[in-house]
């Protein structure tokens, strides 16, 4: 499971919409408060209205009460045909005179004051029309239609007093007005105020949201950039990061990185000049030492010290070669090469030169050495080190001529292939079995134990290919031999 931290644009996201959430959120929840308060407000003035209306139809007399409830008065309450309108007159504790016996009750704990109007949302229980009402004219047949279900009520409670107060202790008796109306319409019409504020506050909330990623994008593009300039670089690349107008904690970073680069590229620049220095003080004493032992050998007469001088001789003549490898590997290392100028070049010009060149040593070894090109007189150009590329190919040439042994042919050709130039050595020696083929890049890994080889030598032509963005391979070739093939890209391409 990978522990990597989350992105950086992806936290600070986040982190900055978070509270627009929050937010929206609460405006949201408050925006439905206060169109709830705002419609309960003018229900309860609408039903406060109402109750005392009806309050007034209800006239007390001397033996009772004087009901004047003429059908335009329930014609104002049924004025609005998409709300349910219900009342109950009553006197305290219970006893019922006319309207919906199922309005619910004051509340326990309410405390009405005389004539000002109590309001509390109720619950109206789910009964049929026809035994909730009185049969009066006023008992609002019409609204009284049948119902399935429990209907949430806003209800006002007015508490009247009439008659004569006999004593302090008995003032009088008490009618309790209450008018109802469904919840439905306020209900609908606080999701409907919810709905036109939530609408364009999200389209808002939208917009922050894009202005902020915008913001977090250009606030972190010092970090983008610094990203590009760290791996549109080469590998032997240790110039300084450039960042003029980066804030300071984008700049901190860059300084940082380019204190370490320049720790690299000291040690580095100190590393290659030891091995530089190393290899340039052991050529010296091994190529005296080379010459001392054949000037031993032409004037030894005794045959075991002869084989002893000879002994010597090879190792001198196997040390030098080490030493010329490895001052080869070193020019063809990254932070080397990054010191030497690129140039566009003729390659098959150049293998042409080498070829030539090399004949005598082939000659020496007995192996025929030729080169060829399948089409003569074009050019074929490539843009890289031309001293680096011309070690790998000396390295090559001088491999199959080494390995190829006595009778053997070795041929060097050179031939374009789509956008690459391709760069051949074949010989038909004895070849190397399959398994040995993909290690014989490796660093001092030897093929074959025979002649003065050290190992370094293909390492050193995949180094210097691998510098020209380009891959080398060696290949069977039947029925016997070997064919070591480079592909380099073609000036312009890479």
């Amino acid at each position: 499971m990978s522990n990597a931290a989350p992105s950086l644009h992806r936290q600070l996201f986040i982190w900055l919409l978070m509270p627009q959430v929050v937010l929206w959120l609460a405006a949201a929840l408050f925006t439905y408060k206060l169109a709830e308060h705002y419609t309960n407000a003018a229900i309860d003035a609408s039903l406060s209205q109402t109750s005392r209306t009806l309050a007034r139809q209800v006239k007390p007399l001397d033996n009772g009460l004087f009901i004047d409830f003429p059908r335009a008065a329930q014609d104002i309450l049924e004025a609005d045909p998409s709300d349910r309108v219900l009342y109950t007159v009553s006197m305290p504790p219970g006893q019922f005179i006319l309207g919906n016996r199922n309005l619910p009750a004051l509340p326990k704990n309410a405390k009405p004051v005389y004539g000002e109007p109590y309001f509390y949302d109720g619950t109206l229980a789910a009964v049929d029309a026809a035994s909730d009402t009185d049969a009066e004219p006023h008992s609002m047949g019409k609204k009284s239609a049948s119902r399935s279900q429990p209907v949430r009520l806003r209800v006002a409670a007015l508490l009247l007093r009439y008659g004569t107060a006999h004593s302090p202790d008995s003032p009088g008796q008490s009618m309790l007005v209450q008018v109802a109306r469904s919840s439905t319409n306020r209900e609908a019409l606080a999701g409907q105020i919810l709905l036109d504020t939530v609408l364009p506050l999200s389209a808002l909330m939208a917009l922050m949201t894009i202005i902020v990623w915008g913001g977090v994008r250009t606030g972190l593009k010092p970090l983008a950039l610094l990203q590009r300039q760290v791996e549109g670089r080469a590998a032997n690349d240790l110039t300084p990061i450039k960042i003029d107008a980066a804030p300071p904690e984008v700049r901190s970073l860059a300084l940082a990185m380019n204190s370490l680069l320049v720790e690299v590229n000291h040690n580095v620049v100190a590393q290659k000049r030891f091995i530089s220095d190393a290899a340039h003080q052991l050529r010296t004493p091994l190529a005296g030492l080379k010459s001392q032992t054949e000037l031993a050998l032409l004037d030894a007469k005794d045959p075991e010290l002869r084989a002893r001088l000879q002994l010597v001789h090879s190792s001198a003549t196997r040390s030098a070669h080490l030493v010329n490898q490895l001052l080869s590997l070193a020019r063809a290392e990254p932070e080397s090469a990054s010191q030497q100028a690129r140039q566009k070049f003729d390659l098959s010009q150049m293998a042409r030169e080498i070829t030539t060149e090399m004949v005598p040593r082939a000659l020496a070894a007995g192996v025929d050495l030729g080169f060829e090109s399948p089409d003569l007189g074009a050019s074929k150009p490539v843009r890289g080190f031309e001293s680096l590329l011309r070690e790998a190919l000396v390295n090559l040439i001088d491999n199959a001529i080494r390995y190829a042994g006595r009778g053997a042919s070795v041929t060097v050709r050179v031939y374009a292939q789509a956008n690459q130039i391709l760069l051949e050595v074949e010989d038909n020696g004895p070849g190397l079995p399959e398994s040995e083929l993909a290690h014989v890049f490796e660093r001092f890994v030897r093929a074959t134990h025979d002649g003065t080889g050290c190992g370094l030598g293909l390492a050193i032509v995949r180094e210097i290919v691998e510098r020209h963005a380009g891959r080398v391979q060696l290949l069977p070739v039947q029925p016997h031999g070997a064919l070591a093939r480079v592909e380099l890209p073609a000036a312009g391409q890479g």
